[in-house]
């Protein structure tokens, strides 16, 4: 107690989980990440969701809509999902596994926990919408959690060190564990804007910032529209601009025709 009333704070604990993950981000140190931040107009996609919920009475997921457009944008431009196999080889999936993060309460305190949403370019958005749904109150998905960083953590530090650098960074490794796109989110929503930088390991990751009203040119009018911000982090040892800009352009048009909204007879 004498050294917290000198320096007037307190000392915490690291938790076990937040030690787990520090160790594993060293797996990610020396990427070479692009960025790019921009925004897009989602005032039509979500007044078809709020349609939609006049018309079944049920809230699709936000989250949910982002992850089928991303999927449906990366199973026409693969090569922004590659994983490195070694300096001369890239492994390119056919199927789109997402990683998603879910806050959970584990011993009272919450915990970003890593979800993956499986071939979801081949699933409509209703099925990925019940998923999430399950995973925001499964007990199970806590319990994998649980499990997966104790077994880690019981290793020796040397084979802990062997396992990261060695078997985590196989593809169809990190593509099982971790998938091969993370969609993540700043949670700054309710601070009108602003963009996250995300620390960056999957070769394709989307930050989603802030939702915030912004003057637009709609047919030479300018209107105020409702725009997502949104970080696109590529990994540039495995693509260049020409196919990164190609997949923004995609995704920018799913999200703002609201992809599949329609088909739900919206």
């Amino acid at each position: 107690m004498g050294q917290m009333d000198r320096d007037n704070c307190e000392i915490l604990k690291v938790s076990k989980f937040r030690k787990a993950a520090s160790e594993v981000y060293t797996t990610i140190e020396g990427k070479h990440n692009i960025h790019a931040l921009i925004d897009f107009d989602i005032t039509e996609t979500r007044k078809m969701m709020k349609q939609y919920f006049k018309k079944t009475g049920e809230k699709l997921s936000f989250s949910a809509f982002i992850i089928n457009c991303v999927g449906k944008a990366v199973s026409d431009n693969k090569r922004v999902h590659a994983l490195r196999k070694t300096s001369r080889k890239l492994v390119v999936f056919n199927e789109v596994d997402i990683a998603t993060v879910v806050e959970r309460k584990i011993d009272g305190e919450s915990y970003p926990i890593p979800h993956i949403i499986r071939s979801v370019d081949k699933r409509p958005l209703k099925e990925i919408h019940n998923e999430i749904r399950k995973a925001q109150v499964a007990q199970e998905i806590i319990d994998d959690y649980q499990n997966m960083v104790n077994f880690y953590l019981k290793l020796p530090r040397l084979l802990r060190l062997f396992y990261r650098n060695r078997v985590l960074k196989n593809p169809k490794v990190q593509k099982h564990y971790a998938g091969s796109v993370l969609i993540t989110s700043v949670g700054i929503t309710a601070l009108n804007g602003g963009w996250g930088i995300p620390y960056a390991g999957h070769p394709l990751v989307i930050t989603i910032g802030g939702i915030e009203k912004k003057p637009k040119v709609i047919k030479d009018k300018i209107e105020i529209r409702e725009c997502l911000n949104v970080t696109l982090t590529f990994d540039h040892d495995n693509l260049d601009g020409a196919p990164a800009a190609r997949f923004t352009a995609e995704l920018k048009e799913y999200i703002e025709n609201g992809y599949e909204l329609k088909e739900m007879n919206i």
